[in-house]
């Protein structure tokens, strides 16, 4: 795991119109997020907290049980998370693009499925209320309709009752 440091900063970059993290002299993390979704404290207070770096570790160890990804990976989700939860503006549920979970099974972890009328994705809740979460899409494309569609890492809010649960078990069987 890429140890979080206090040196890590947050970048408005207008040239990329993207939130970079600066984590050394040689490596930034280049985000999905446009400048217009940032909120405010980004700008005044570029600086990796130590809740970010807490929450960053949590997201982490927490995938890493999973065992569905490598090491770079872990961070990569875990830094965009952690972009997700401080950095951004709150943003509307778009629940219409999903199917109702219809099944008896509760969601007990924040990997979850969504599915949309075009295909089925796993995405990480990063935030939960109780009436929606907010999710960003693990997958390298995730097609919302015939017409629109999330790249990795885009972030989206659904009403929990789009959460259907993620089943390992199709995973342990493709991994073992």
């Amino acid at each position: 795991m890429l140890q979080a440091s206090k040196q890590w900063q947050w970048i408005a970059c207008a040239k990329k119109n993207r939130l970079l993290l600066d984590l050394n002299d040689d490596m930034q993390l280049c985000t999905p997020y446009k400048l217009r979704q940032l909120t405010d404290c980004t700008f005044k207070n570029p600086y990796f907290s130590l809740e970010d770096a807490a929450f960053y570790e949590q997201v982490y160890y927490y995938l890493e049980q999973f065992n569905l990804w490598n090491p770079a990976q872990l961070c990569q989700i875990a830094l965009n998370a952690t972009a997700v939860k401080f950095q951004l503006k709150p943003v509307l549920a778009k629940s219409w693009f999903f199917k109702t979970y219809t099944g008896t099974t509760p969601s007990t972890e924040a990997v979850i499925n969504l599915s949309s009328e075009s295909q089925t994705g796993e995405f990480l809740i990063v935030e939960h209320c109780p009436d929606a979460s907010v999710c960003i899409n693990l997958s390298e494309t995730f097609a919302l309709d015939d017409n629109l569609s999330l790249s990795q890492f885009e972030v989206i809010r659904v009403l929990n009752n789009r959460v259907h649960p993620l089943i390992i078990s199709q995973y342990d069987s493709q991994t073992a």
